[in-house]
């Protein structure tokens, strides 16, 4: 069974110390591919190092989180722009807005998501969507240049079935994490998963944010890894009431569509 994590922070800083380890585990429990998040200059240029050390085990996306939007300067676009045409990069994003936490101010993250969303139309690459308490902004924003992109996913969907709805008719894909494993705020999401096309549902773990609150036994550190990754798979699968194995098929199958990765052979499924 083969498992791929779209979304990881993997330049964080709590992965400096075993960051081989934390991948060597990952494959050793068939997440056999992992796209590594960028979200502000620094991390994405560290994404595409750590994605260049690793062909074909490791990718990257290119872009700056709505938090960091006020950072996104002329020549930081430019740069991103720039990074973004590297093979190793397969999305634009993490990009979208965020009202939740509201670090940049709503106007730069307007600004900011709307300029990324024209780059990842200029590179043709696909979008890699946050959105957290701005729906209506983000899908208004979105919509104007929905036509030029090819293609996107909602990143750690934890929304509304409108919200949902919304998404699949603008033939986003939807990425789902162990937001789904938490029992005081994600088991909403257990009926909405049997409502995601097959060919549209792709899994995440978001590292090393949103540890699944139900592994047992639980982990000392509360930070997560892509290891975990088949138990957030083995929960949606439940919820979808499909055997895992052929949810792992149809979300590998849908990743590598969208962001165009290589299939991995038996032979190059070894470790590092």
């Amino acid at each position: 069974m083969q498992l791929i994590d779209i979304g990881i922070n993997l330049t964080h800083a709590s992965f400096d110390a075993d960051r081989d380890a934390v991948i060597e585990r990952a494959v050793r429990a068939g997440v056999v591919q992992m796209i590594i998040t960028g979200s502000s200059g620094e991390s994405t240029r560290k994404a595409l190092e750590l994605a260049r050390n690793s062909p074909g085990r490791l990718f990257a996306t290119a872009g700056v989180h709505p938090h960091h939007a006020s950072e996104l300067t002329a020549e930081l676009l430019v740069e991103i722009g720039a990074l973004a045409r590297a093979p190793q990069v397969v999305a634009v994003g993490e990009c979208g807005l965020d009202y939740y936490r509201d670090y940049s101010p709503r106007e730069a993250q307007r600004r900011a998501f709307a300029e990324q969303l024209a780059l990842a139309a200029a590179s043709g690459k696909p979008v890699f969507l946050h959105q957290r308490d701005a729906h209506q902004d983000f899908i208004a924003i979105l919509r104007e240049q929905r036509g030029g992109l090819q293609g996107g996913v909602a990143h750690c969907f934890t929304g509304t079935r409108a919200e949902l709805e919304c998404y699949l008719e603008l033939d986003l894909a939807i990425g789902l994490t162990g937001w789904i494993n938490d029992e005081r705020r994600g088991t909403h999401l257990i009926a909405l998963a049997r409502e995601i096309p097959a060919q549209r549902l792709l899994l995440e773990t978001d590292a090393p944010y949103l540890l699944p609150r139900d592994l047992a036994p639980r982990p000392h550190s509360r930070r997560n890894e892509p290891a975990y990754l088949p138990h957030i798979a083995a929960t949606i699968a439940r919820a979808r009431g499909q055997p895992l194995e052929e949810l792992a098929r149809s979300a590998t199958a849908a990743t590598r569509a969208l962001f165009r990765l290589p299939d991995l052979n038996e032979n190059s499924l070894e470790l590092f």
